[in-house]
């Protein structure tokens, strides 16, 4: 008599049970582990890790050390080797392995990373595999999810391999929760846990969804709160980073408020669903689009608009020279207006015409009254790049000299012959450059 094994009949009182098998039969070899290696400077005090104070004291260079992290992603597009991940996940790494679900591990290439939407776009090395090793997750259209849809999400939790959770979406656009820049998280209640991150939300018919990112674990546990990007978002970034190596945000030139009751009634607009616009920056895409402070914005491209961080979202997301249609409100009366997504740079000189150090990047006016001029976009591998300059960096002063304005600056370059020094702001940070 053969074992016997304890496990569910096919069938009960002549009905068949329900099952996900065959649906993650299809879907797990699509979800990859993600590893990386991080290689870290072993320096006590920051004094050593001046070079100028190390040489002096003949102090030998530090010992490195490595830190590594585990995270999930998924594969999009199987002829070319597409994965999507989270930033976080390979924030900062010197090296990115991902392991297929047949167990083969392959050296990953970064193609492009978003921290303010916390998406990652990765590439395989397709041409040291068949063609048929790869199998990618057809994506759905995560607009059309509603709260109560079945969902699973599948991941590496704890280093644990091809694990599957199950819920419901909880809820559809969460934002304000100061995890990313933008933020209309699908909150879930399938377990998502550390090393589920960067992996796949897919839905019962085993397409993708969301990209697992966060849970709200207040006791440092999995409390059943999880959130995931939706895949629409995902799309718009991998689709930049694609298309440009990078996301080019545009800029509308609108702030917006929160349609609420209130308002509602004293503009004579029925329902919650909105926003009201506050302010328009003059010579704006939204000022040449004809928007005025008061109009209540109802739809973008024709999808309705559920408050003020959702007009945030739908703008940053979009690329520069997108055109847009919204459905507004204008005393009582319905009107739409067209408008284009403005490139915020557009007002920025080359760096070339200031000085052949800072080839590479663009440099604007900046909007603040101390004169600091702005830093937009830096071409890697450029003069400026080389010089330690970012975009969004905002430049104080140039060889020990206060500049205000691009004209201060580029006297001072061309007294100087280039640029040696400068002191910028960075974030909440003040960084001293300074070029041998």
């Amino acid at each position: 008599m053969g074992p016997v094994t304890a496990a569910l009949p096919p069938a009960a009182d002549g009905q068949l049970l329900p099952t996900l098998a065959p649906m993650l039969e299809r879907t797990m070899p699509a979800v990859v582990n993600v590893s990386t290696v991080t290689r870290i400077e072993a320096a006590d005090h920051p004094l050593l890790r001046d070079p100028y104070f190390r040489r002096f004291f003949e102090i030998p260079k530090p010992e490195q050390r490595q830190e590594s992290s585990l995270g999930s992603g998924v594969i999009v597009d199987a002829e070319r080797g597409i994965v999507l991940t989270n930033n976080h996940v390979i924030a900062k790494a010197d090296a990115i392995r991902v392991t297929l679900h047949d167990g083969r591990t392959l050296d990953a290439q970064l193609l492009g990373t978003d921290p303010e939407t916390d998406v990652a776009v990765l590439r395989l090395p397709t041409e040291d595999l068949k063609r048929e090793t790869l199998r990618a997750l057809p994506l759905a259209d995560s607009d059309g999810l509603r709260v109560g849809d079945f969902v699973v999400a599948i991941g590496n939790p704890f280093g644990l391999k091809q694990t599957v959770t199950s819920g419901i979406v909880s809820g559809l656009g969460r934002s304000g929760l100061g995890i990313e820049g933008y933020e209309s998280f699908i909150q879930t209640d399938a377990s998502i846990n550390p090393g589920n991150s960067g992996g796949p939300l897919v839905n019962l018919n085993g397409e993708l969804v969301g990209i697992n990112t966060a849970i709200l674990a207040p006791g440092g546990g999995n409390i059943g709160i999880g959130f995931a990007i939706p895949v629409n978002m995902a799309r718009a970034i991998m689709d930049q980073i694609l298309t440009h190596g990078a996301v080019r945000r545009g800029q509308f030139g609108v702030a917006v408020q929160d349609l609420t009751p209130d308002l509602a009634t004293a503009l004579g607009i029925e329902g919650r669903l909105g926003a009201v616009v506050t302010d328009v920056e003059p010579d704006s895409a939204a000022a040449e689009s004809g928007l005025r402070e008061g109009d209540v914005i109802l739809t973008i491209d024709g999808r309705p608009i559920t408050g003020a961080s959702d007009i945030r979202n739908r703008f940053g997301l979009l690329s520069v020279g997108s055109r847009v249609s919204l459905d507004v409100r204008r005393a009582g009366q319905p009107l739409t207006l067209h408008g284009e997504i403005a490139d915020p740079y557009r007002n920025f000189v080359p760096g070339e015409r200031l000085s052949a150090s800072l080839k590479g990047a663009l440099f604007g006016e900046g909007k603040a009254q101390d004169g600091a001029v702005e830093i937009g976009t830096v071409d890697q591998d450029s003069p400026a790049w080389d010089a330690g300059l970012r975009e969004g960096d905002r430049i104080l002063s140039v060889n020990g000299q206060r500049i205000r304005g691009l004209h201060d600056m580029a006297l001072q370059l061309r007294q100087s012959g280039g640029l040696y020094s400068a002191r910028l702001q960075r974030g909440d940070r003040l960084i001293l450059l300074s070029r041998r």
